[in-house]
């Protein structure tokens, strides 16, 4: 039996065939394409790996190789920002973002004489356990001095695993005594704070770990349950950190709304930060400098741009981009910037700064001016309610 096709069906299949060759035809080319791209992108390199591995004079670890060209892909797209980290650079990441760290607990920066300076010595750390105190200074590290391996060397074996023990040397008004530490696994605290006179809580937060709003309500809660009358928030030298715990800090402080948003690539916006129906109605002063950063200047400018808070101290430093971190099959890890963003009533201030209500430079080494001056403003604040 015979079958007959319709003209207009025949047209349809003619259609239907024109098509789906074209669009085989356009995914060959597109793959051809893409092919040429990658090959000329990557033609270089190829030709580099060849011609060190049959010359370079020594071995070649490939997983540093990896590791370097990952690196240096990130760095191609000139944001200062956005980094590859090793395996175990992201090891360290995540124990840095969860607020812990192995070691004996001190915090330090290179001094002028090129020896070790401790700035700080962590509570409940085994450096507290003994005499070692801010400003001395670290020549030598396991018996070796620190100007002949160099700072950055010395740092490093000075790190090491729970439980291993270091020797170090520590100087005082030119007197050196060694300690022998065992490192331990130490919970970073990132909040302080303590009640002033005319009963002012003080909080102090050095930086945004997955602990930090822990420890800051607590301390937020015990002030208040003391009598507080006003609060000053001081997120001087704070660089920034997790975008959740600076929700969480935010929230009580701030009425119900949304607070952030962040703006992608593509133009679609985020809300990023939202505060539900609890907020403290106390007079609120904020201390900033110019290395108030990232999630700290968000808290800043979000309880500034809610009238919750005037800022007082020095500009801020301007980075108003968010980051996110994607681990790799490798164990690795891309912090890549991916979005601005902004408090919901102002405009994003990256590459700007805040500019405080009262501008403060401490000039002198001696006093805290913008500490003192921020007193001033809360207990005139707290006047007024009274």
């Amino acid at each position: 039996m015979n079958k007959k096709i319709s003209l207009g069906l025949a047209i349809s299949l003619i259609v239907i065939i024109s098509s789906i060759t074209s669009i085989f035809t356009s995914f060959l080319t597109f793959r051809k394409f893409s092919d040429a791209i990658n090959s000329e992108r990557y033609n270089e390199l190829q030709s580099m790996d060849s011609y060190v591995k049959e010359n370079f004079y020594g071995d070649i670890d490939e997983n540093n190789i990896n590791d370097g060209i990952l690196k240096g892909y990130i760095s191609g797209l000139n944001d200062r920002y956005s980094r590859y980290l090793t395996a175990e650079e992201y090891i360290e990441e995540k124990s840095d973002n969860a607020g812990e760290m192995t070691g004996i607990g001190i915090t330090v920066e290179e001094d002028e004489s090129g020896y070790i300076k401790i700035l700080s010595v962590m509570p409940n750390s085994p450096a507290s356990e003994t005499d070692i105190k801010p400003d001395d200074l670290i020549v030598a590290v396991e018996g070796t001095d620190v100007l002949e391996t160099g700072f950055d060397e010395a740092m490093e074996n000075m790190s090491g695993t729970d439980g291993t023990d270091i020797t170090i040397t520590v100087r005082r008004n030119d007197k050196d005594k060694e300690y022998t530490l065992t490192r331990r696994e130490i919970e970073v605290v990132t909040v302080t704070g303590e009640m002033l006179d005319n009963y002012i809580g003080y909080i102090k937060i050095t930086g945004f770990k997955q602990n930090t709003s822990e420890q800051f309500i607590d301390i937020l809660e015990n002030l208040k349950k003391n009598g507080a009358k006003g609060f000053i928030f001081d997120v001087r030298e704070n660089g920034g950190g997790l975008l959740t715990s600076l929700e969480e800090c935010l929230d009580p402080l701030l009425p119900e709304g949304i607070i952030a948003t962040a703006e992608y690539s593509d133009g679609h916006t985020e809300n990023i930060v939202k505060s539900d129906k609890s907020e403290i109605n106390l007079p609120m002063v904020v201390l900033v400098n110019g290395h108030t950063a990232s999630a700290a200047e968000l808290f800043s400018a979000s309880l500034k741009d809610f009238g919750k808070a005037e800022l007082v101290g020095s500009q801020t430093y301007g980075k108003g981009v968010m980051q996110t971190t994607t681990e790799l099959s490798n164990g690795g890890a891309v912090i890549l910037t991916i979005a601005e963003y902004k408090t919901s009533v102002s405009e994003c201030y990256d590459g700007v700064g805040i500019t405080p209500d009262y501008v403060i430079e401490n000039e002198n080494d001696d006093t805290d001016e913008q500490y003192d001056k921020a007193v001033e403003i809360i207990n005139k604040k707290i006047q007024k309610v009274q």
